[in-house]
């Protein structure tokens, strides 16, 4: 008999974003069809899953239907496998702003620090997303790196690439006050203080230990899920 999945408990402080997000947050409790916008990379499309609809987007969309259940939340998985950054934000006219969205999500920082990117370059992209957006009536949350194998040393902590993107996700969310979903942070919580072997959170399917897997994409979700409740909260303030 397989063992009984674990469940998904973050602690709150992981999984707060840090900002409100009032265009989300109107467009939640208005009379129209929300629509969410998810860009990145593998994990957004959702590699590694057993099908497309357990990525993550799909189960964020699920569940924040459950949340507010008086919209039609529409959520268009704009994910492109290999992806980072600067192929992203070029994209943003047609991909994304075009979808007119509340909120855009933004997985960003993976595959520059697995394949060790010139990282400054992708800080430089990120903020030419942010430029983009600055023109559209959305909100945004830059998801950060997967903590999986492919992107740690030998004692399981960052290697030096992903530290660093890691510190330029930071310094970006915090110099302009977009939200964070600090996925790094609670896939670390899980794995070091809940003891969750990477063989739970983690597919390796492809010999690379690098995409989670439907137990940990249901989580991611549900945690973000979580995240976005707060931030579209009527007391909600910046962190």
């Amino acid at each position: 008999m397989m063992p009984a999945s674990p469940n998904c408990e973050t602690r709150d402080d992981l999984i707060s974003l840090g900002q409100h997000l009032p265009r989300l947050a109107e467009a939640l409790h208005g009379p129209d069809e929300v629509s969410i916008v998810a860009i990145g990379s593998s994990s957004t499309v959702g590699e590694g899953a057993s099908s497309k609809e357990n990525s993550y987007p799909n189960k964020l969309a699920a569940a924040l239907s459950a949340r507010f259940p008086g919209p039609k939340i529409n959520m268009h998985n704009v994910g492109v496998n290999g992806q980072e950054a600067p192929d992203e934000a070029a994209r943003f006219k047609n991909d994304v702003l075009a979808l007119k969205p509340a909120l855009v999500i933004w997985q960003v920082g993976t595959n520059a620090a697995w394949k060790d990117y010139f990282l400054d370059d992708v800080g430089a992209a990120i903020l030419r997303g942010l430029d983009h957006l600055s023109c559209a009536n959305a909100d945004l949350v830059l998801m950060n790196l997967q903590c999986a194998p492919a992107v740690l040393d030998q004692q399981e902590t960052p290697t030096a690439a992903a530290e660093e993107m890691l510190r330029i996700i930071g310094m970006i969310s915090k110099e302009h006050n977009v939200a964070l979903f600090r996925r790094f942070e609670i896939m670390r919580h899980w794995h070091v203080d809940r003891g969750i072997p990477f063989d739970q959170m983690i597919s390796n399917f492809d010999g690379n230990w690098l995409h989670q897997n439907d137990w940990s994409y249901s989580c991611i979700a549900q945690a973000l899920c979580d995240g976005l409740a707060v931030a579209v909260a009527p007391d909600q303030t910046a962190a």
